[in-house]
Formats: C-alpha cells, sequence, structure tokens
C-alpha cells in the first residue's frame, strides 16, 4: 500500500476525496473516459495523470467545448428521449381509441365471423331448394331432384374451398344423410 502511495497510485475513493467527488462520479467519470486506471491494478489510478485529465475536462466544459463523445451520447439521449415521446403517444391514442369503442377484442371479432358464416352456409346450403321451387313447374320431378342434387355439390363443393383468411383449420366435411330408404339388414 506504501509503494503505491509513493508511486502516486490512489484508488477511486482517494480520488473522490481529491476532486470532491463522489466515489460513483469518479466511476462514471471513468465510463465516459475522461479518468483513466492504471493497466497494472485495474483498481488504481495515477494520481498526476488524472488529475490532469480532469483539469482538461473542466476546462473543455468551462469553455463549451465538451468532447465528442458527449456530443454523441447528448444527441443519442435526445433522439431515444423523442423515440420514447412519440411511442407514449401513440400508446395513448391506442389506449383512447380502445376504450372510445373503436377497436375489439379478436374473440369478439372471431365470434361474429363464425356466426355470419354459419348462417351464410344455411342461406347457399338453401338456395337449390328454392330454384328448384321457382322451375318446378318446368321440369318434371326426376329433372327437378338431379338439378337440386347437382347444385346442392356445387355449392357443397364450393363451401369447402372457402377459406376464411386467417385460420388454419381444414374444413370439415359433413356426411349428408344419403337419400332413400336405408337398406335393410340380412335376415339370418
Amino acid at each position: 500500500m506504501e509503494k503505491e502511495k509513493q508511486a502516486g497510485l490512489v484508488n477511486s475513493e482517494e480520488l473522490a476525496d481529491y476532486f470532491c467527488l463522489t466515489q460513483r462520479r469518479v466511476l462514471q467519470l471513468t465510463t465516459d473516459g475522461v479518468l483513466h486506471k492504471t493497466s497494472e491494478n485495474a483498481r488504481r489510478y495515477n494520481l498526476k495523470e488524472n488529475v490532469q485529465a480532469y483539469v482538461q475536462y473542466l476546462q473543455r466544459k468551462a469553455n463549451g467545448r465538451s468532447t465528442v463523445t458527449e456530443e454523441e451520447l447528448k444527441k443519442k439521449k435526445l433522439e431515444a428521449d423523442i423515440a420514447l415521446k412519440e411511442s407514449q403517444g401513440e400508446l395513448h391514442q391506442l389506449k383512447t381509441a380502445i376504450a372510445s369503442g373503436q377497436y375489439i377484442s379478436v374473440e369478439e371479432v372471431q365470434m361474429d365471423y363464425s356466426k355470419f358464416f354459419v348462417t351464410f352456409k344455411k342461406f347457399a346450403m338453401n338456395l337449390p331448394a328454392r330454384v328448384i321451387g321457382l322451375v318446378s313447374g318446368q321440369l318434371d320431378p326426376t329433372e327437378s331432384r338431379k338439378l337440386e342434387k347437382d347444385l346442392s355439390q356445387e355449392i357443397n363443393g364450393m363451401l369447402d374451398a372457402f377459406v376464411v383468411a386467417g385460420t388454419d383449420e381444414k374444413p370439415v366435411k359433413e356426411e349428408k344423410p344419403k337419400r332413400g330408404r336405408p337398406k335393410k339388414a340380412p335376415k339370418g
């Protein structure tokens, strides 16, 4: 310890006492590149070199000439502050819009779409019967049933191919009951 004092080496606490600063401020000045620790002992400062460096720093600061790194840091801090204020403004606008009812939840949208498509499918599946009802007087019953079946298959195929954007679910094919009488089980 006495050997270090003779070599002019001091720790951050002693350097803070010489400069009438806090130890934290000395460490901050070291981080900013104003003060420099010795290369041999990373916990010690060369007193003479650091007194000169600190005096130069104070002179530059008094003359209004801060270091380039300080200017860059101030500029970056200002840009970050501006970006923060802008994002806070956007967040406030979004919260206000949500509170005023301009936005609705995803679950509510999914539920509404689900209801809409169920209603739409029922409507589309009723179209063949309605069309056949309109033209039934001009077609014989066999052709009417064939046309109704063809229209139903076409609409079913289109509905199966219809995919709502954003859903990963595959369309579920509904098994429709076969027309006619069920087959009788063999007697045995």
